[in-house]
């Protein structure tokens, strides 16, 4: 599969078996984002593996009651280790870093025929209470790993037209 291929073929999976992940798989994925560009290459991150049932069931309810959270036999919990640094452009470097290597990371999922969901929504604060993550590091991203157990249709996105433009804005 190449990396197009991969693109095109990711879902958002919200059913997964009750199988678990071998551990050449987990850590090819781990590599993907250890390899990943970030500002300056300070690799300012954290992953955390989170396996343990009881914890990931914990995780359902910081998740605002997402029960697949649960159900997936990881979730990958991505962590800034400092969260203050501003690049030239303006932006905050974790949020950028970590969005580059959590992507990284999905794509290899997919491409080694493992599903993923990227979570948006769920309670940073209880995240860090049920995994003792410092109270000054963020967790700017959050998803589930495992083998699917549905097979979604890909969801419309617009025409290259509506999101192009060449030179200026206008």
């Amino acid at each position: 599969m190449d990396v197009f291929e991969a693109i095109s073929k990711r879902r958002s999976i919200r059913k997964y078996k009750d199988t678990a992940i071998e551990a050449d798989k987990l850590d090819k994925i781990l590599e993907a984002a250890r390899i990943a560009p970030s500002a300056a290459n300070r690799q300012e991150w954290k992953f955390l593996v989170v396996k343990d049932k009881e914890t990931r069931q914990k995780l359902v309810n910081a998740a605002n009651g997402q029960n697949f959270v649960g159900e997936a036999p990881v979730t990958i919990v991505a962590i800034s280790t400092e969260s203050e640094r501003v690049m030239p452009c303006g932006q905050y470097a974790y949020t950028v870093d970590l969005s580059i290597a959590v992507s990284f990371m999905i794509l290899e999922a997919t491409e080694l025929g493992l599903g993923t969901c990227w979570l948006g929504a769920y309670k940073e604060d209880e995240v860090k209470n049920i995994l003792n993550i410092p109270e000054d590091i963020r967790v700017p991203a959050m998803f589930t790993l495992g083998y699917a157990d549905e097979n979604p249709v890909a969801r419309p996105r617009k025409d290259v037209s509506d999101i192009v433009r060449y030179g200026t804005y206008r």
